[in-house]
Formats: structure tokens, sequence, C-alpha cells
């Protein structure tokens, strides 16, 4: 009897996951990579004699699917737990955010406000129980709590920096949930060897239970006459079925007339970033997370990999990503690295006095285009479904992860979910 053969589209870490599933069961699969590295946002580049991976990453106690997959390959009980610590800029003054006595002397807001920010924050995930959050709107929900002036001043910069100029507008079903994720903790893990051992390991098992991976492998277009059919350059690859994670606006570009016909018509904003990771002689301020408001920088955010990952995977520098979500059509997206770089190690300097130029070792600068959707109000119902109406296409991407935060942890249980759903047989597009 001839096995199924299941295409999986993109190699980031739902892929590997979806195939890694799909070879472990006896199915017949074949993994497809447009680029020469496997891992998406995991994707990692060689500096020195060692690798580095271009985006930030860890893991949370809570993330189950996540941890459930190392154990599937071996590497949970390579997980490195550490407490680590979130710090605060504010108007270029820097504090500790970590306990209630830090929020007592956290001088951005009045005495009266730091009382209140602790209380709603403890409350905040019993206070969102049995309400319909998807359909609230996080400034109105969180200004209602909080009370305008923390809003104002730290709530909104805040959001601002992860969703733009819609971020008013994003469902609160979003905190609530990364809250669930987080809340508290400050617990977090960092596998040994890095992300790339994970990404490592899901390309031995796919292939080590007769699986195929292909790099360099860009699908060109998709259809479902008969099956699936991908047009890569130069070949056709056919499939009886197929998973792709490819963001939706880039599946829309790929698909023929038939499957543009029945694909969902949900056309979501998405976010993409700016990295630039800086390699520095010295420590900053010891500080995991550190979000930056009002302080003269273009990046809103700081995150120290030595609490986490400490100084030998970087060959004994210290680690620091700065990072700006923007859209893919903003300029500073479009901007030249050099200059890039030049400009945000000015920045840093100027927010960390203490540090020399002659503690910056290096700098690269990275950009992803669409690292997360942008929900609007209600997308829980507009949320499109996994299987293409129709046809044997699965769909395995970040607009399906809502109401969960996207991380590498949501991208595993998805994954596993749409590997599972059944596929009926292709039905002709009504009308």
């Amino acid at each position: 009897m001839t096995r199924e053969h299941v295409a999986v589209v993109g190699g980031g870490i739902c892929g590997l996951a979806a195939a890694h599933r799909l070879a472990r069961s006896g199915t017949r699969v074949t993994l497809l990579e447009g680029g020469d590295q496997l891992g998406g946002l995991g994707t990692f580049f060689p500096w020195r004699d060692r690798w580095v991976e271009r985006f930030y990453h860890c893991v949370m106690p809570s993330d189950e699917h996540l941890l459930d997959l190392l154990g599937e390959l071996g590497l949970r009980e390579r997980v490195r737990w550490r407490r680590t610590r979130m710090g605060m800029v504010v108007d270029g003054r820097h504090h500790p955010f970590n306990t209630a006595s830090d929020l007592l002397r956290f001088t951005p807001l009045r005495p009266h406000e730091r009382v209140r920010f602790g209380a709603v924050t403890l409350l905040l995930r019993r206070l969102g129980r049995n309400r319909d959050l998807d359909a609230t709107r996080t400034e109105d929900w969180l200004r209602g709590l909080y009370g305008d002036r923390v809003w104002e001043l730290l709530l909104a910069p805040l959001f601002g920096a992860k969703f733009g100029a819609r971020f008013g507008d994003v469902p609160a079903l979003y905190l609530w949930q990364r809250l669930g994720r987080e809340g508290a903790v400050a617990t977090r893990g960092y596998p040994e060897g890095g992300y790339r051992a994970v990404i490592d390991a899901l390309r031995a098992s796919i292939e080590g239970n007769g699986g195929v991976v292909r790099l360099n492998a860009p699908v060109r277009r998709i259809g479902v006459a008969d099956g699936v059919r991908l047009e890569l350059p130069g070949e056709v690859l056919t499939a009886d079925r197929a998973v792709s994670t490819l963001p939706l606006p880039q599946l829309r570009q790929l698909a023929d007339d038939d499957l543009a016909a029945r694909l969902p018509d949900v056309r979501l904003p998405y976010q993409g970033v700016v990295n630039a990771l800086f390699f520095l002689r010295r420590p900053l301020s010891g500080h995991y997370w550190t979000p930056v408001v009002r302080s003269g920088t273009e990046f809103d955010g700081l995150v120290e990999m030595t609490p986490l990952a400490g100084v030998e995977p970087y060959d004994g520098m210290h680690l620091v990503y700065a990072m700006r979500y923007t859209d893919r059509d903003s300029a500073l997206f479009a901007e030249d690295e050099a200059a890039l770089a030049e400009r945000w190690t000015a920045q840093l300097l100027a927010l960390h006095p203490r540090l020399a130029r002659a503690d910056v070792e290096d700098v690269r600068v990275f950009r992803a285009p669409f690292v997360e959707p942008v929900p609007p109000l209600g997308y829980l119902a507009r949320r499109p479904p996994v299987v293409v109406a129709g046809t044997p296409l699965l769909l395995a991407t970040t607009a399906h992860v809502y109401p969960e935060v996207t991380s590498w942890n949501s991208s595993v249980g998805l994954a596993n979910r749409v590997v599972a759903t059944p596929v009926g047989a292709p039905r002709p597009v009504p009308g």
C-alpha cells in the first residue's frame, strides 16, 4: 500500500514540529524551506567559532507543548533554568521592576498610582475571567482599571512599542493570555547548545523517520487540483496533502486562481521587527528584559542574554538584543544596516553612560517581516479554519495561534493540532 505523502511548506518551528510529528507517525513527509537554514525566527549566524541566534528566545516553565517536544527529542533535561529580573527605563532613568518594594520606589508613578498598579496587576487575570475580552479594546480595559495617567504615561507606550499605531484596538484577550503564559514568573530556560541544538534535533528526527528535508527549495506556486501541486525552481512536487506555515499574505501571492478563491478572506496587518545584537565586553544592568520608554532611543526594549545563557555561548561577550517592532514597509525596516548599527550604538551608550564605545565589540542587525499579526476586535469568530475548504491544504500560521501569544510553545501546539486534523475530499467551490 502506498503511504500518504504530505508536504510541509516552511521550515520554522511550526513546520519542523509538524514534519517531526508526521514522520514519527509513519507518514511520508517532505519539508520545503526556501532559505538556507531551518528555524524561521530561530535561525542563527556564524560569529567567531560559534553560532548565535538572530532573535532572542527563552523557554517558560508553562511551555508545555515545547517542553513535551524537547522531551521527545531527548533535550528536556538540557534546558538550564535560571531566575531572571526585569528592569524599566522611563524618561532616561533606570528602575528595577521585580518586587513590591521596587514598585513602591517607581518614581514615574505617583504613590497612590503605584499601589493601584500593583493591586490591579495582581488581580488582572481574575478580573478578566468571564468577560468577553476578545471584543474589548485593550485601551478601554486597562485605562478603566489602571487610570488615565498610568495608561498614557506607561502602558500606551509599551503597547505602542509592540503593535504600532493599532495598539489601543488590540483585543484585551491578548494581554490576558500573555499573563497566563508569563505572569509574575521570573524563571526562564535556555537549552544547552542554543536553539540550533533544537533545530538540528528536529531535522535528525524527521530524516531518521524517513522524512526528507530540503533547503533552498522556495515554493513559487501552489495549486490544489488532484492533491497539492507545488512549483519549485525547475521542478514540480506533488503531494496528497500539504501543511503551509507561510504567513497568509505570502500564501496569497503563491496561490493559483483556484486556491486563491478558496483561501479565507482574512487580511491582517503584521508587525515585523528590527533587531540589533550588541556584543559587549561588560554587562549592562543584569536585567533580562528592560522596556525603554521615552528615553531618546529608536529601540523600545533590551534583552540581556547573560543572565539567562551566561557568556560562554558568546565567546565571553555579553550579548544584548535591542529591538523595535515595526511595519515591514517602514523606513526603519529598509534602512542600511551599518547606519542603523552606528546610530543605535550611540543611543545605547547614551542610555548607559558607564558603557564606553570600546566596550562594544561588535554589532549585527537582522530583520524579520512577519513576526506577529495584529488581531482586530472579535478575531476569535473571524480566525480562519486550519483546513482550506474543499482542499487537502492545511494552514498552520501565526494567524491561527491567537488568542495564545505567538511563541515557540504556541507554534508547537498549533502544529500538533493541525497534523491531527482530518481532511475531507476536495469539493468544488460553491457558485
